[in-house]
């Protein structure tokens, strides 16, 4: 006789083992790879030697030394790095200001819907920046002629004598109009793309309130575009800075004026190619780099602050 067994209760089943991964994926390498070896090799690795060569000096006796911070305490009390940084910080000042206003008042004058031919306008105004840099410089140095160019031929037509646009007074600001032809059309598409995001519910509610245009602007569209205005300030501190293919194209027709040491950019491109200063030209660089550095993110510590 067969005696049945009462059946047993199936217990959980144990959880399988973990599966260790011994290989580590490089797969997120393999994307990105390309922008950090281009990366080290363009911006990093200039960086790297520029600071390797700050640490020496050629020297007629004893070729190239190891010299410390000599060079920077060189610089620092370099007569002509401070007068070009000087210049370069009131173009800054008066320059700056002038342009991003005028890129800010025609941005807000194409967001008002209020422009007929918006879109000629647009293009327009923007054209300029597509001018390489060189021919726009060009083109202006050939008008502030006075001997053969627009200024010369408004002289001759008018019996009138205008003001050397390239004299030492007035270069400085001659350049700074070239620049900002340049480039106002640049800084106005930054402003007009930031505002055609601002939502329309805003617009719609000013409108229920009864609010102006003046209003608009004050109370929706500089605070919504802040953020914009930020960015094309710290833009435009880091090309003022960098101010360099103006007056180097321009000193053939202004030699008096410019100086191979107008401005830091110009300063520090003579002492490496024409007075193969090498070293030293690279520490007057890393200070410029500094500065500029320094100065752009306390704007945009400035700009972005809540309540600013």
């Amino acid at each position: 006789m067969t005696t049945l067994q009462p059946p047993v209760a199936a217990g959980p089943r144990p959880a399988p083992p973990p599966v260790r991964r011994d290989r580590r994926s490089w797969r997120g390498w393999g994307f990105i790879g390309p922008f950090v070896a281009v990366f080290a090799l363009v911006f990093l690795a200039p960086i790297a030697y520029s600071l390797y060569l700050s640490l020496f000096r050629d020297q007629l006796i004893g070729g190239t030394t190891f010299v410390g911070l000599d060079n920077y305490e060189q610089a620092l009390g370099d007569d002509r790095f401070w007068a070009a940084l000087g210049r370069v910080s009131l173009f800054l000042c008066v320059q700056v200001p002038i342009m991003l206003g005028i890129a800010l008042l025609v941005a807000l004058a194409l967001d008002s819907g209020r422009l007929y031919g918006k879109s000629f306008f647009r293009i327009t105004i923007f054209l300029p920046y597509a001018v390489p840099a060189v021919v726009a410089t060009l083109m202006w140095g050939f008008m502030y002629g006075t001997k053969y160019g627009l200024v010369g031929d408004i002289n001759g037509a008018f019996g009138v004598s205008l003001p050397d646009p390239l004299s030492p007074d007035l270069v400085l600001a001659s350049i700074g109009n070239i620049v900002t032809w340049e480039f106002v059309g640049y800084n106005m598409l930054i402003f007009y793309s930031a505002l055609r995001v601002i939502p329309h519910s805003l617009y719609e509610a000013a409108e229920i309130d009864g609010a102006g245009q003046i209003r608009v602007i004050t109370a929706i569209k500089l605070p919504a575009i802040r953020g914009a205005l930020v960015i094309a300030t710290i833009f435009s501190i880091i090309g003022s800075f960098q101010l360099f293919n103006e007056p180097n194209i321009l000193r053939p027709l202004a030699r008096n004026a410019l100086t191979t040491d107008y401005t830091p950019n110009f300063y520090t491109y003579s002492l490496s190619f024409n007075g193969q200063q090498h070293n030293y030209s690279a520490t007057v660089a890393i200070i410029m780099g500094l500065i500029t550095m320094v100065i752009a993110y306390a704007v945009q510590l400035r700009g972005m602050r809540k309540g600013a």
